[in-house]
């Protein structure tokens, strides 16, 4: 039942035949026994009344002015006026009273009723293209879905129209889009129910599908083939794929959104209709929208970066799904969620097939270049860079690769120093794909280290450019697709890279050092022992001066390292010995490098490059 203060203007079980067109005095039977024959007159002549006033075949007033805009009290009574006029046909022609003169008068006062209603429709929704554009209705439906249902507005409890508590809070545009929205329903309602819903649905389907067409073209969205795609320079398909990013947000968050709302609410009485309206007014610009992706998906030549573009698309109809889904709900019409899927299985397949180009350009990476001492390869900062960005779709890959048959660790190059994912402890898909690729990285550096010389310098490049990726993972998204057992060991395999480092790097000045440096010795035997350390130091030294260690953390442990162990031994050998070899006069002869020398050259090593140049000389400083 309709609740207190409110009308329904449609007819139903629970409304009353007449709806107050004749005074209280007037001879009325009960519904369930007709209407009098002075009842059906008086009915008749009230109708004719209001019809023949906005008659514009006969009225020059009529023709030039808006009924709903001069008058919305006239407007409703013009409404009542009809509905009533609809059910005296009802009952006439239910009585097998076809021929009377009364429904004959009351059929052409129909057909102009009608007339004027669909002119008012017509007028409702050019007039008000700007306020029943989707953006004002979306907005308007967002701030008043608290309030009671609009069809339901009693007109007779505010003769003026006046919104009341209602409008309170909404802005004056969105008032005149509440309005326009509560005259389409009422005159829909009436035309539906008088038998015109062909002729309301007609105007209203080409005003409202030029607006869904306009907004579409705006938004640059155009129907494009696959092979005018291939021949597009990647910066103009780029663009394209921006304008389709930003189209597919305002698409979904107001043109087919506020499109179904005002369709709903126009419509409501009829779920036929609402659904036949809004498939034909959206469902060739949705089908546009959605279908560029795929069209994308298909580009036959495509570098790995363009993944990204993908992703972007894939995200966009992915984030959306719950609102096409409840958009273009309609059985009509699922031929836009069909294509939406259609997009999303396209585009997963290439940003499938995108990976594997990654991993095979990382393979097929030739250059024998090295790089200067042996710091990070352009190729480890291409690598990470492209991986990091895959981390912050690490939702979106994890959803597309869910169902991808994980790679096989035999078509890993044969090294087992670099640990894929464990198999006592399956991880996810995802976390797989992004460890392979890693591992695939990290083993074709391991094949470049060998075109290093010098082995200690290869062993400073691995354990760099390791620290490298560890320290983007830390600071990227990959560390929540990545397990901490992963992560933890290779961060203990760059530990012992640098300790490799270290042995090859300076184990022969460790090993001019006697094995006991405290132990007794004769002054021959100290003098040629710091002689073999100077000359082994000194060629050390200017080996590694040019090496680099970026990462200030493992510039610091090596260094440390190296210190604890050198020049704590050299201290104590040269405490021990330094007055075996003679007076001062002999040590200034036979010993070149004071303790505290060694430690300040030390100190100036992994980062001559960083700043300006090489290193001062061991030889010529002392």
């Amino acid at each position: 039942m309709p609740r207190k203060g409110m009308r329904s203007l449609c007819f139903s079980p629970e409304t009353p035949l007449f709806q107050g067109s004749v005074s209280p005095s007037s001879s009325i039977t009960s519904p369930a026994s007709g209407f009098s024959e002075s009842m059906i007159e008086q009915i008749i002549d009230t109708a004719a009344i209001i019809v023949a006033k906005w008659d514009g075949e006969t009225s020059p007033y009529a023709k030039v002015t808006s009924m709903f805009y001069e008058s919305k009290r006239e407007a409703m009574h013009f409404i009542r006026s009809v509905n009533d006029l609809r059910k005296i046909m009802h009952f006439l022609v239910s009585g097998q009273d076809s021929g009377s003169e009364n429904l004959i008068r009351a059929q052409r006062l129909m057909q102009i009723a009608m007339k004027r209603l669909q002119k008012e429709f017509y007028q409702i929704l050019s007039m008000n293209r700007a306020h029943l554009d989707p953006e004002s209705v979306s907005t308007r439906s967002s701030r008043t879905s608290t309030q009671s249902s609009l069809s339901d507005y009693d007109y007779d409890a505010s003769p003026d129209y006046e919104i009341g508590a209602a409008k309170e809070s909404i802005s004056e545009v969105e008032e005149v889009s509440f309005m326009a929205m509560s005259d389409l329903k009422s005159i829909a309602d009436c035309m539906i129910g008088s038998g015109y819903a062909k002729e309301c649905v007609q105007i209203y389907n080409m005003i409202r599908k030029s607006i869904i067409n306009e907004g579409i073209y705006k938004l640059g969205i155009e129907k494009v083939s696959s092979s005018k795609i291939n021949k597009m320079e990647w910066d103009v398909l780029n663009l394209k794929i921006k304008d389709w990013l930003e189209a597919m947000k305002i698409s979904m968050r107001t043109l087919f959104t506020g499109e179904r709302i005002l369709c709903d609410f126009v419509f409501s009485s009829s779920d036929s209709i609402r659904e036949s309206c809004f498939s034909e007014i959206t469902k060739e610009g949705a089908l546009l929208l959605f279908e560029f992706p795929e069209v994308v998906g298909k580009v036959k030549k495509s570098s790995p970066e363009r993944i990204f573009r993908l992703l972007g698309m894939y995200t966009a109809i992915s984030d959306n799904w719950p609102e096409i889904e409840t958009i273009f709900s309609f059985e009509s019409i699922s031929a836009v969620r069909s294509q939406a899927l259609n997009s999303m299985a396209r585009l997963s397949e290439s940003v499938r097939l995108l990976l594997l180009d990654f991993e095979s350009m990382i393979r097929k990476d030739s250059s024998k270049t090295t790089v200067p001492g042996g710091g990070i390869h352009p190729l480890t900062i291409y690598s990470m860079n492209y991986l990091t960005a895959l981390g912050d779709y690490g939702n979106i890959l994890a959803d597309i690769i869910s169902d991808w048959p994980p790679p096989a660790i035999s078509s890993l190059p044969e090294i087992s120093f670099y640990s894929p994912v464990s198999n006592e402890s399956p991880a996810a898909p995802i976390s797989d794909r992004i460890s392979r690729l890693i591992i695939v990285l990290l083993c074709k550096l391991d094949s470049k280290a060998k075109y290093y010389k010098d082995a200690a310098v290869s062993y400073l490049f691995l354990a760099n450019n390791l620290q490298y990726v560890i320290s983007r993972i830390h600071k990227s998204n990959l560390h929540s697709l990545l397990s901490k057992e992963w992560i933890t060991k290779h961060e203990v395999k760059v530990n012992q890279l640098a300790t490799s480092y270290e042995r090859f790097a300076w184990g022969n000045v460790l090993a001019s050092l006697p094995a006991n440096p405290t132990a007794p010795m004769k002054p021959a035997e100290a003098k040629e022992c710091f002689r073999k350390f100077s000359i082994s130091f000194e060629d050390a030294y200017w080996k590694q001066i040019s090496c680099v260690v970026p990462n200030s953390m493992l510039r610091d442990q090596i260094k440390v390292s190296i210190g604890r162990k050198l020049v704590a031994v050299y201290q104590n050998f040269f405490d021990s010995h330094k007055s075996t070899i003679g007076d001062e006069k002999s040590i200034t002869l036979f010993v070149r490098f004071y303790p505290e020398d060694v430690g300040n050259y030390l100190s100036d090593l992994f980062i001559r490059t960083l700043t300006s140049g090489g290193g001062s000389s061991p030889s010529s400083s002392s």
